[in-house]
């Protein structure tokens, strides 16, 4: 009997990764849904995904952490085939670059870059064992144009941007197709944390299509890349920005 594919999703409670879940578990993946510190909200997305038919199941993983991601891809094993990963989990606390602390650097740069190095070493070590896979890496607008109070993530994700070629290249012989999502303003609560409604409502404006990506559009461009469409695509950054950044 053919395994089940599985897609893990990384910091999938909320957000774009909430989003990419219910789109590719509607397409027929058994869907893990990675979080850190809210259970609630994971359980809440498992169960959603669940009412409308498809299959989810919540995993708790520091990604920043080597065991805890062994124990991620365990769990993923257990319930089918890896066949897709995506690392979308990210941290974004915004400070100035001048006042900025040695363990914020290295807090945001241990996630954001470190945290998707182990889940891609792992995952492309499963998948190189059962015919290929795909990957895709959720960058950021901010790795081509920066970002204020940001340089520790403007630089994981520029970081974010390489490993993805590297990989591409490197996995491709295994049938393992890497490639970035690079979304512009997105409708979640991470430009929250550092913008006003008013500001948030002016920068919409100014995006030649007149407003924010929802996270379903980057959920859409994921699943894109995840599926058969894509099959000659590697080593792609796909930038859903509004027209904010023509790559």
């Amino acid at each position: 009997m053919e395994r089940r594919a599985v897609a893990i999703i990384t910091g999938a409670q909320q957000g774009i990764g909430a989003a990419t879940a219910k789109t590719l578990a509607a397409e027929g993946w058994l869907c893990i849904v990675n979080y850190l510190d809210d259970a609630g909200a994971a359980r809440a997305i498992a169960d959603e995904i669940a009412a409308a038919g498809g299959e989810a199941i919540p995993v708790r993983a520091d990604i920043s952490d080597g065991a805890d991601v062994e124990n991620l891809l365990k769990a993923a094993s257990q319930h089918g085939e890896l066949k897709a990963l995506v690392n979308n989990a990210a941290i974004f606390p915004r400070r100035p670059l001048l006042e900025m602390a040695d363990a914020e650097w290295d807090a945001v740069l241990s996630v954001n870059l470190r945290g998707a190095f182990l889940c891609l070493r792992g995952a492309g070590r499963l998948m190189r064992e059962t015919g290929g896979g795909v990957i895709v890496n959720v960058a950021s607008l901010a790795a081509a144009r920066a970002t204020p109070r940001g340089a520790h993530y403007t630089a994981a994700k520029a970081g974010l941007l390489g490993l993805t070629r590297a990989a591409a290249l490197e996995l491709a012989p295994h049938a393992i197709r890497v490639n970035a999502v690079a979304p512009g303003l997105t409708d979640t609560a991470q430009p929250r944390f550092g913008m006003t409604e008013d500001e948030i409502s002016i920068a919409a404006e100014a995006i030649p299509l007149g407003q924010l990506a929802q996270p379903g559009d980057i959920a859409a461009a994921i699943a894109f890349l995840c599926g058969s469409g894509a099959t000659h695509i590697t080593g792609q950054v796909l930038h859903v920005n509004g027209g904010q950044y023509f790559a």
